[in-house]
């Protein structure tokens, strides 16, 4: 692994930052955001809580620090639509934060988590599940996004 900083604990550092930058970014009222970021607070939650249980069902690690520890390819479910529907979901609740209290911010550092979270910590599981899966990775990274 290229990165020993559990993800849930990325997600929390980019959050904090969304929220102690407020005063450098201008505030930018939106129209029903309220509305917007519960559902996007809701939508992550549900993506993240869907593929840990998915990982959980097929009895599979869910541990992101330790991907060659995997005993089964989940494919099914929420993972139909993302390969990583878990930080999918962290991306989620980080934009539903940003709605909140610091959308400029959160345009700022919704993207810059994604590149973070690609590069440290997907990249190296992608090379895991395929020295893991083999033939089964290669097809289902053709037919599924990394992301969504």
């Amino acid at each position: 692994m290229e990165t020993k900083i559990p993800p849930p604990i990325v997600t929390l550092v980019f959050g904090l930052s969304i929220y102690f930058t407020r005063g450098i970014f201008p505030m930018v009222e939106l129209p029903y955001s309220s509305y917007f970021g519960i559902l996007l607070l809701l939508l992550g939650l549900f993506i993240l809580i869907s593929a840990v249980r998915l990982f959980r069902k097929g009895k599979t690690t869910v541990n992101p620090l330790s991907p060659e520890q995997a005993t089964k390819l989940v494919t099914d479910g929420i993972f139909n639509y993302s390969r990583n529907p878990m930080y999918l979901g962290m991306a989620f609740v980080l934009a539903s934060i940003a709605v909140f209290l610091n959308p400029l911010g959160g345009i700022v550092f919704t993207p810059i988590f994604c590149a973070y979270i690609t590069k440290f910590q997907i990249i190296p599981e992608e090379r895991a599940m395929r020295d893991l899966f083999s033939s089964d990775y290669d097809k289902y990274i053709k037919s599924t996004r990394r992301w969504l």
